[in-house]
């Protein structure tokens, strides 16, 4: 669960019930965005632990189920009439705007057009929920279920070709919903959906920051750590990226010496990468740094492994052994830090639901065993990526690791599609090396989200001077984006792809053809596996 804010602190809280939407903490962050705390809650949470959190306001998230299907998560039976009863507004989204109609009376159903992708919004009220929107505008939609039956005492505010309710409200209660999703950057103006319904329907006041989120997490930081006495050690495994350093900083500034961490090297990392790490947090921020050498096993347990959640299941499983042997020696050893992000955690199928579709393993989620051994602090597990980096830079650490842009845990496994071998690794650390060195020389590094290499399963024929050559491709991943949850390809300047392409061909043996991965997020992922 998200960090509990108790109603005395004065802090502003719009809970979110998670009925397992890819994008429920899209809202969290949305929320959090325009200056209020929200927290995401199990879906089922009951009317006095609501009130307790002295809600300004409740949302409900999507969701993959159809209300009308056996076993889908519910809302408790009393929660509407206990919000109502307390002048709480609730908004649902897409699921959530279904669930609101059913039980008050309405009827879903599976819509007679499936919408996915942009659709051209019409807004039909003038009604606070909306004001502001232009009459016409695009939204994101994901359904197949839509409400068909308004309920009585409900009014329509905006349409779409094919959804006649794609926003409406309950005309004497505190409900409103909308059959699209504000949340994704994909619906431009969804901001301004939720600015209404924060500040004119909710009235809050605008008193969450990210300052704010450093004192709590700290707090709870020491509160955990704290049962076991003052010689307790954290150990936080550390990457040398963003995650973890803001991980790194944040545990420091609670513990202090109770902080040990240590950095795994894996034999799948980027070229100078372990020299990088070494040289900053042991010799520059003066950490208490253990560096474990466990090439061997990692690489040898990947051996003919083709399957990337296979993959992700071996690392993961080396992962915690690398640590279990390292902290052997390091005496008070009780918790295992990490720098696991939301969107981690989502796309794992470890949402408060419990609902969510399992898109991929992560090495730190997925991967981990039943019985780790060690209690974890996961300070950052509700964050989105451009909030790790703004509390990175309210906890002082420098630029050049706050902007760093993300490398996945698994390293270079995940990007060599196909099996790992010490070959295949050095090709693709050099065709990575010269895609980073030529991004930053075209300054063109901070305005990229994630840009990378990666190894095709496949060989295509060349010409190098009179020769045939049968050789490897190399793709070269590039997008935009704030959250990680959403994601465009970059539209990166030709000359500078034609100059990286020319050199991974030139300078790197066993290269013939480099192509441009030009797919969104969704439906693709940033990472290719």
């Amino acid at each position: 669960m998200a960090l509990s804010i108790p109603a005395q602190s004065g802090r502003e809280v719009i809970p979110i019930l998670d009925f397992g939407s890819q994008f429920a903490q899209l809202i969290a962050r949305r929320v959090r965005e325009t200056g209020v705390y929200s927290e995401l809650v199990r879906p089922d949470i009951s009317p006095e632990e609501i009130l307790a959190m002295s809600p300004k306001g409740v949302i409900l998230s999507g969701g993959p189920a159809s209300v009308y299907d056996v076993g889908a998560p519910k809302p408790h039976a009393e929660l509407f009439e206990t919000l109502f009863a307390h002048n709480i507004p609730v908004l649902g989204i897409c699921y959530g705007m279904q669930l609101g109609a059913e039980l008050l009376g309405g009827k879903v159903m599976p819509g007679k057009s499936r919408e996915f992708g942009a659709a051209r919004l019409h807004v039909t009220s003038q009604d606070a929920l909306v004001k502001g929107l232009p009459t016409d505008t695009t939204v994101w939609m994901s359904h197949g279920d839509q409400v068909t039956d308004l309920p009585a005492d409900w009014v329509a505010l905006a349409t779409t070709p094919t959804c006649p309710y794609a926003a409406a409200r309950h005309t004497t209660k505190p409900f409103y919903g909308v059959q699209f999703h504000p949340e994704v950057t994909h619906t431009p103006r969804g901001e301004i959906l939720f600015h209404n319904f924060l500040y004119d329907i909710c009235h809050c006041t605008k008193n969450w920051t990210m300052g704010n989120f450093v004192d709590v997490a700290i707090a709870k930081v020491r509160a955990q750590v704290a049962k076991y006495g003052k010689d307790a050690k954290v150990i936080c495994g550390l990457s040398g990226g963003v995650d973890s350093s803001v991980t790194a900083a944040l545990l420091h500034k609670a513990i202090g010496d109770q902080l040990v961490c240590i950095f795994v090297d894996n034999g799948l990392l980027r070229k100078g990468e372990r020299e990088l790490v070494e040289k900053t947090f042991r010799d520059v921020f003066k950490i208490n740094l253990v560096v474990s050498d466990a090439t061997d096993p990692f690489l040898s347990g990947l051996v003919g492994v083709i399957d990337p959640q296979q993959k992700r299941k071996i690392i993961g499983k080396e992962f915690i052994e690398a640590f279990k042997r390292e902290s052997a020696a390091i005496p008070g050893a009780h918790f295992l830090a990490q720098g696991t992000l939301y969107p981690d955690v989502i796309e794992s199928g470890h949402g408060h639901a419990g609902t969510s579709a399992n898109i991929k393993l992560h090495h730190n989620v997925g991967g981990l065993p039943e019985q780790l051994g060690f209690e974890l602090v996961e300070p950052l597990r509700e964050l989105f990526k451009d909030e790790v980096r703004a509390l990175g830079e309210v906890l002082g650490l420098p630029e050049h690791i706050v902007w760093r842009h993300p490398f996945p845990g698994p390293g270079l496994a995940v990007r060599i599609i196909g099996e790992i071998t010490p070959a295949r690794l050095s090709l693709l650390r050099d065709a990575d090396e010269i895609v980073l060195e030529e991004l930053i020389a075209a300054n063109l590094y901070r305005s990229t989200s994630q840009v990378f290499a990666v190894l095709l399963p496949i060989g295509t024929v060349g010409v190098m001077g009179d020769a045939r050559t049968y050789d490897s491709v190399v793709a070269i991943r590039a997008v935009e984006s704030k959250d990680f949850m959403t994601a465009d390809w970059a539209r990166l300047p030709f000359n500078v792809l034609a100059t990286m392409s020319s050199r991974i061909v030139n300078e790197v043996k066993g290269v013939s053809r480099v192509v441009y991965d030009i797919s969104t997020k969704p439906p693709a992922t940033i990472e290719w596996e």
